[in-house]
């Protein structure tokens, strides 16, 4: 009787783990149907913006399940700079199809329901080597400060997974150590320049 119910709970667990995974699977790809509720296209315009979304939510389904098929912990950096060189591709053969208003709509929607790098994205590090006057030497550690940070939260995935307040917790605990790291970098009068520049930077829950 105690093995029949080991084997119950194991089969009921493996059904959640695969229930999870699936709904992870279904969020990771953007509904585009959405967008063309919102923004009115021609019937040729549907046609190429329907042939080129799907052209690349293919290649990202490919990217993941290539990352999965790798062995051992997935490398989620890898796959976030993939996906975002796939992000720029896409607009790339977008606008050729949507005309300039169509576009900013079209870059922001994807902007809003993309999953993001957890990290400072090119256009924070520069503003934050451009406004607080770092050196190249300087901005050199901020990036490998930032490099790690994304590293190790990525790499504590498999703990937090689905639990949003574990999440923040790891990012917290992570974020503190991207600012000591940067801290001991930079003179104090640079490295407050640098936390006024990141003060919005917070923690966001995936839905």
């Amino acid at each position: 009787m105690k093995i029949f119910k080991l084997n119950i709970i194991a089969i009921v667990l493996a059904a959640f783990m695969l229930a999870a995974c699936s709904k992870e699977k279904q969020k990771r790809s953007i509904d585009f149907g959405d967008f063309k509720k919102e923004v009115k296209l021609s019937a040729d315009q549907e046609k190429s913006f329907d042939a080129i979304t799907t052209k690349y939510q293919e290649l990202q389904k490919q990217n993941f399940e290539a990352a999965k098929a790798q062995g051992g912990k997935m490398d989620r950096v890898a796959l976030g700079i993939k996906n975002e060189e796939l992000r720029t591709q896409q607009a790339e053969e977008m606008s050729k199809v949507l005309d300039t208003r169509q576009m900013e709509q079209f870059n922001k929607f994807v902007d809003e329901h993309s999953r993001k790098r957890p990290r400072y994205d090119n256009a924070l590090l520069e503003k934050i080597k451009t406004e607080a006057g770092l050196t190249d030497e300087e901005f050199a550690i901020v990036n490998a400060a930032n490099d790690a940070f994304e590293r190790s939260f990525n790499d504590a995935h498999d703990v937090y997974h689905g639990n949003n307040d574990l999440a923040k917790e790891y990012w917290t605990k992570f974020n503190g150590q991207r600012k000591e790291a940067i801290k001991q970098a930079l003179p104090a009068g640079k490295y407050e320049k640098y936390l006024n520049i990141v003060k919005d930077v917070q923690f966001k829950a995936r839905k």
